[in-house]
């Protein structure tokens, strides 16, 4: 597909190898991991150490954005995770994600040596995002949800799920290159467990090869997430084959990036997965 991102000081050959990205949730309340890294020293130590297994990007993360969360102020936001960001930004050669969807957060956040920037709105909640991301060149990921947050998991309906999250991402991606986005700097995301039910949830991991006509690198991300516990009655901390064998399927069917928890299983699970598909180590 011909999926080379180069920006900055930064390449992502996302051709050569399936690409992880580690969930640095920096909250006293996200879904999975809320309240272990809050405290900016044990954020930054969590960091280092998914770098050291092998991330290839960090995805730092200030808001809960699970089912029913509310949502922080701008100045709430960037006092957890400015100060993580600037630490790993000195300390890190590979590239740091802003997960947000608040322009002002974003632009903070790269101000401080974030070099990618993980909208989960897909450019709903804040126009200004992208022109923020085309002013500083920098990629964009684009997250398919429907609704908010507070509202997802509300009986969230499709007649026909794959076309509509298809065409909400080209929506996306045409706003963003308007705004003056590099398309080629441009990731989608179909969202899993964001507005999306058990059922739809397998069905996008069976289909993912479909948002390949999207013509942009897929991300995907499982880890964690309900369905897998209800598949295997386990709770979010007992998640982690379960959340495995979901990146697994992922990557068989078109992912180019996973988002985990477990970064060193993550990077073990693509390689043997790269491996498989691609026949080389």
């Amino acid at each position: 597909m011909g999926f080379r991102l180069s920006w900055s000081d930064y390449v992502l050959d996302l051709d050569e190898r399936t690409h992880v990205m580690g969930v640095l949730n920096v909250t006293p309340d996200s879904f999975s991991d809320g309240g272990r890294y809050f405290e900016p020293e044990r954020a930054v130590e969590h960091g280092l150490q998914m770098a050291r297994d092998g991330a290839d990007i960090i995805d730092v993360g200030g808001e809960s954005t699970k089912p029913y969360a509310k949502r922080l102020s701008c100045s709430q936001e960037m006092d957890r995770v400015i100060p993580v960001i600037e630490v790993l930004a000195r300390e890190l050669s590979i590239p740091i994600s802003i997960d947000t969807y608040k322009s002002e957060v974003a632009q903070e956040g790269l101000k401080a040596g974030a070099s990618i920037i993980n909208d989960i709105s897909a450019l709903r909640f804040d126009p200004n995002m992208a022109p923020v991301a085309a002013r500083h060149d920098v990629p964009l990921i684009l997250m398919h949800m429907k609704g908010t947050p507070e509202n997802m998991q509300q009986n969230p309906h499709y007649r026909d799920l794959i076309s509509e999250i298809s065409q909400f991402l080209k929506d996306a991606i045409d706003r963003s290159v308007k705004a003056g986005v590099r398309e080629e700097l441009i990731i989608v995301d179909p969202g899993i467990g964001f507005g999306k039910t058990f059922d739809h949830n397998l069905e996008i991991i069976k289909k993912l090869e479909q948002f390949q006509s999207l013509g942009r690198p897929l991300l995907l991300g499982t880890s964690n997430k309900a369905f897998i516990g209800h598949i295997l009655d386990k709770g979010v901390d007992e998640r982690d084959t379960g959340s495995m064998a979901s990146v697994a399927a992922g990557v068989m069917n078109g992912a180019q990036m996973v988002r985990v928890h477990n970064v060193k299983m993550g990077v073990e699970t693509v390689k043997v997965i790269d491996a498989i598909r691609r026949g080389e180590v």
